[in-house]
């Protein structure tokens, strides 16, 4: 018997425990897999950008990491409307919004508005019907050398 007030042993072992333990020998096939996968998604969706929305570039917080720059969630209206783009449309064209944020220095304004503008000039929209080309839409020529995927 233990002495003092402690705890009277009495200990039930997991009885099956090669049923309860996770091995990981398949580490290596699993991460060829994720890498295969990746370059299948890349080559279905082919001119469409593989990671998602356009995304501004913003300054990290705190004093630490505030020389880095990384990708944001969305830009601003503020930015948009500098880059002559309508918000509502920005979302369908595969720009990320973020109605939240605000720009606080003139520079990042000026950098994510050229980074629109770039995205917009390389941009090629084909109409929705194409007998009635809507004024937003890419020009005839450049319609037809580009080449339109669907799925």
């Amino acid at each position: 018997m233990p002495k003092h007030n402690n705890v009277i042993p009495n200990g039930h072992f997991h009885k099956n425990w090669q049923e309860r333990v996770k091995l990981w020998f398949d580490q290596a096939p699993q991460k060829k897999a994720r890498r295969i996968s990746r370059e299948k998604k890349a080559k279905a969706i082919f001119p469409r950008p593989v990671e998602g929305a356009l995304r501004p570039a913003v300054r990290c917080p705190t004093r630490k990491y505030n020389s880095r720059i990384r990708l944001g969630r969305g830009f601003t209206l503020e930015e948009l409307k500098t880059a002559g783009i309508n918000r509502h449309v920005a979302k369908t064209i595969g720009i990320a919004v973020d109605y939240r944020r605000r720009n606080r220095s003139e520079a990042s304004l000026a950098m994510n508005a050229q980074r629109l503008k770039e995205y917009k000039s390389k941009l090629v929209l084909f109409p929705r019907d194409s007998k009635k080309p809507k004024a937003a839409d890419s020009p005839a020529e450049l319609l037809k050398e580009a080449t339109q995927h669907t799925g």
